[in-house]
C-alpha cells in the first residue's frame, strides 16, 4: 500500500514474543506489551527504555512471571 507521498506502506507490522519469539497476531487480545523506562537520582524519565512483549500462550500457561525474570535478569534489570 502507498501514502500520500507515493511511499510504500505497511498496514500491520507484527510483533513477536520476547519469551519465545512466536509471531503475536492480531487476534492474540491476551498479549500484552510491558515497556520499563530508566529513571535518572531525581526519579525523572531518561529517554531510554526496554520493551518486553509476551503472548497469549505464555500467559495461558501462567509462565510470564517466569520469563519476564529470566528476560529482565538477562539484560541487567534484575541483580538477584
Amino acid at each position: 500500500m502507498q501514502n500520500d507521498a507515493g511511499e510504500i506502506v505497511d498496514l500491520y507490522i507484527p510483533r513477536k514474543c520476547s519469551a519465545s519469539g512466536r509471531i503475536v497476531g492480531a487476534k492474540d487480545h491476551a498479549s500484552v506489551q510491558l515497556s520499563f523506562i530508566d529513571v535518572d537520582d531525581t526519579g525523572r524519565a531518561m529517554t531510554t527504555s526496554k520493551a518486553y512483549t509476551i503472548c497469549g500462550d505464555i500467559r495461558r500457561m501462567g509462565e510470564s512471571d517466569d520469563c519476564l525474570n529470566r528476560l529482565a535478569k538477562k539484560d541487567g534489570l534484575l541483580g538477584i
